[in-house]
């Protein structure tokens, strides 16, 4: 293994960063995804949720964006692995978009969780 380098870690953050870039400027759901979390910042920051709250949330919005990555990710692999269309990447591809779903899902309820109560709360 080469020794370690502050150089080569900064490189790191460079190609993550780029793969940001890519997953903004291909996929359609990471476009809903941006628009929901600066919905939920907002939303949280005009509420004034608590500590707890924003810890809940950056867990929700940190999870359903990793794995849109990790989706995405899939699916531009098994691209490249099998231009021609397979029934076993389709169900690869699929069981990563189910992973989106079910986190996007989870977040929604956490979402719901912890603004419902300050809504309601508004409301009276």
């Amino acid at each position: 293994m080469p020794p370690f380098s502050l150089r080569k870690r900064a490189e790191s953050f460079i190609y993550a960063f780029k793969g940001g870039r890519i997953l903004l400027a291909t996929q359609h759901n990471a476009w809903i995804h941006a628009v929901a979390t600066l919905l939920v910042l907002i939303t949280g920051l005009v509420l004034g949720v608590s500590r707890l709250e924003w810890a809940l949330l950056v867990v929700a919005i940190g999870s359903v964006w990793a794995m849109e990555s990790v989706n995405t990710a899939v699916e531009l692999l098994a691209d490249v692995v099998s231009p021609q269309w397979r029934q076993e990447i389709g169900a690869v591809k699929d069981v990563a978009a189910f992973g989106v779903l079910v986190t996007a899902c989870g977040a929604v309820l956490i979402g719901l969780l912890v603004f419902l109560p300050y809504v309601v709360q508004l409301v009276r």
